[in-house]
């Protein structure tokens, strides 16, 4: 085995990463392209997820550069990262430099988080409350999220993945499949819209009449600085969110989001086309507003995934998650009752 790569050419063959959380591993004969063919335990499955679960150690951000470049292969034809494998599929994999991150083990902090947010589990799945300020999953600047968390409590856990995903600043109903049997009949029924989620929201301004749909295309775009940020664009993705008032109070709305689809920033970006931007957005938010309301107690973004429900062949779910107290303390400073609040339907 050839001998540890130095600092040097690390930051030369990886830029932007930093060595010291990181190594490699080299192997003195260069690795040849996998080829491998989709059984039906993978069937249905995201192909960025099954690579990201099938090359532990490669960075996120280089699974979906080999994505972009085509050189992951479908039945010999380039794929998009949301491709669904199929049972039979032939997937080319190309030679890779596995990376291998540090091990970030979760405080203990963390782990007790995680271990009270649960708020439903069976056999085959467990929904939790998910803290506001804590990523779903590592990366991209966050060391642990709350599935390394969970996996960290249940090392025994022979199957844990995230069924969805939420915005590491909303809390909320967050699925965790624990059998990839279930894991592909939830991914069916987000597919179908049989899986209803709803969010509480506060935005800024008095909303006017009933309740509204917003439609519109949505696409991903990544700034110069690096920041990633999400705008309409006919070329995008093609998004659906319901939006109902609750109350209104003091130049403020709370809202009910139901939606439709789940594209990223999607009910923060459809909340600001409607000229109600959501209070505590630093991205799509109003700057004004958002100082106002910190002055009233707000330190995070007011989004909140309260509900969640699904039913299919005989199996019934409905899991509600209460508004957290510091939104419901910040709900009571503008005048506006958050008791019951969570059950309305």
């Amino acid at each position: 085995m050839t001998p540890a790569i130095s600092r040097r050419d690390f930051q030369a063959r990886f830029p932007g990463m930093s060595s010291r959380a990181t190594r490699v591993i080299e192997v003195s004969d260069p690795p040849s392209a996998q080829h491998v063919c989709i059984d039906a335990r993978h069937a249905g499955q995201r192909i960025d997820n099954f690579l990201l679960g099938r090359l532990k150690g490669v960075p996120r951000a280089h699974v979906y550069r080999i994505l972009r470049r085509g050189e992951v292969r479908a039945n010999k034809g380039r794929v998009r990262p949301d491709y669904r494998l199929k049972s039979g599929d032939v997937v080319r994999i190309p030679p890779l430099r596995h990376v291998e991150p540090a091990i970030a083990t979760p405080t203990g902090g963390a782990l007790r988080l995680i271990r009270d947010a649960i708020l439903f589990e069976d056999a085959g799945l467990l929904v939790l409350d998910k803290p506001s300020g804590m990523a779903v999953h590592g990366g991209s600047g966050q060391r642990y999220g709350v599935i390394e968390a969970l996996r960290a409590l249940r090392p025994d856990a022979p199957y844990l993945e995230l069924v969805h995903r939420l915005d590491r600043e909303t809390s909320g109903c967050l699925i965790i499949a624990k059998k990839r049997s279930v894991l592909r009949v939830l991914h069916e029924g987000l597919r179908q819209h049989r899986l209803d989620k709803r969010y509480l929201l506060l935005v800024g301004g008095e909303w006017r009449g009933r309740g509204r749909k917003v439609e519109m295309e949505l696409r991903k775009n990544t700034l110069r600085s690096g920041e990633r940020v999400v705008r309409q664009d006919p070329t995008g993705k093609p998004s659906i969110t319901h939006l109902r008032p609750l109350a209104v109070a003091r130049g403020v709305s709370l809202l009910e989001a139901r939606i439709l689809t789940g594209r990223t920033h999607q009910i923060r970006v459809h909340a600001a086309a409607s000229g109600h931007p959501v209070a505590g957005d630093d991205k799509y938010g109003d700057r004004e507003i958002n100082r106002r309301l910190h002055r009233s107690g707000l330190r995070r973004l007011f989004l909140h995934a309260s509900s969640l429900a699904f039913r299919s062949d005989g199996y019934a779910l409905s899991v509600t998650a209460p508004l957290p107290e510091e939104l419901a303390r910040v709900s009571r400073n503008l005048g506006i009752d958050p008791r019951g609040i969570d059950s309305q339907g």
